[in-house]
């Protein structure tokens, strides 16, 4: 079985950033994705343009996934929502507990990704194929690796078909984390998530935000770039190929590309490997 790819996107805000990202999605499908999915803000802030976003790939007669986060949500709004997804043809979830926005006065019905998991399951039965997220350097709001391990064997013990994970740079995090899972008795699969590196501050800090670790020998060579746009470029194709290239040989079952609406960096990096033609 080859190496399975997949492709996340943010709903765009503008007509012409809709526009680029047809073009972007146009680029990737020559690579013959699994899926592609599609972020979706807390509190409905960017939930229209996820669907909207979602509903154009499936026209576009690829698989679409719809990231669904359950904070703030009541047990009928998330039923609502399923019917939506039905109604849409939709057969993917990539299901999350998400962010409570600020000024959202409580959780809603739902605490854990692990809740929304399972009720999908409940109303839903086999319907959808349903994603979650794994963190092998440990979820930034986790009270220890161990609880934050034991969270992830939930939602994959409440009916996740699969994992996407947090983007990292340390081949040996991930492997580590699947072990311990497997040991659990977490069998699915779980797909790296891989972040190309095309810009050193805005990498540096989304990773701070979202507690992805950047090796010091990484930060210090982005940093001593300072503004280079083109050797930063390069470096980060050097490191992510290598990165992706370990995780393949270890036995990763895929590669799931955190785009940024972009197609140039992953395409450059799925031809270094051989998995894309030019």
């Amino acid at each position: 079985m080859g190496l399975s790819l997949s492709f996340e996107f943010f709903p765009p805000k503008t007509p012409e950033g809709a526009e680029k990202l047809r073009a972007v999605r146009q680029a990737l499908y020559a690579l013959k994705p699994e899926f592609c999915s599609v972020t979706y803000g807390a509190g409905g802030s960017t939930q229209d343009g996820t669907l909207q976003t979602v509903q154009a790939i499936l026209d576009e007669g690829q698989q679409g996934a719809s990231h669904f986060t359950c904070v703030g949500a009541s047990r009928d709004s998330v039923r609502e929502k399923l019917a939506q997804f039905r109604a849409m043809g939709l057969r993917r979830i990539v299901a999350l507990r998400g962010d409570l926005p600020s000024g959202y006065g409580s959780m809603g019905e739902f605490r854990y990704a692990a809740e929304l998991v399972a009720f999908i399951r409940a109303e839903t039965g086999d319907h959808f194929h349903l994603e979650v997220a794994a963190y092998p350097e440990t979820h930034p709001q986790a009270r220890t690796p161990g609880a934050d391990l034991q969270a992830y064997v939930g939602k994959i013990r409440a009916g996740a078909n699969s994992a996407i994970t947090q983007f990292f740079f340390n081949p040996d995090a991930y492997f580590r984390f699947v072990d311990e899972a497997q040991r659990l008795g977490a069998e699915a699969p779980v797909v790296p998530g891989i972040m190309p590196i095309t810009n050193a501050t805005g990498l540096l800090r989304f990773a701070d935000a979202c507690g992805a670790e950047v090796p010091r020998w990484i930060r210090l060579r982005l940093q001593a770039f300072g503004d280079d746009t083109e050797s930063i470029k390069a470096f980060g194709l050097d490191v992510v190929t290598a990165l992706c290239e370990r995780l393949r040989r270890g036995g990763a079952p895929g590669l799931h590309f955190y785009t940024m609406n972009q197609s140039t960096a992953t395409l450059d990096i799925l031809r270094r490997l051989g998995l894309a033609q030019g």
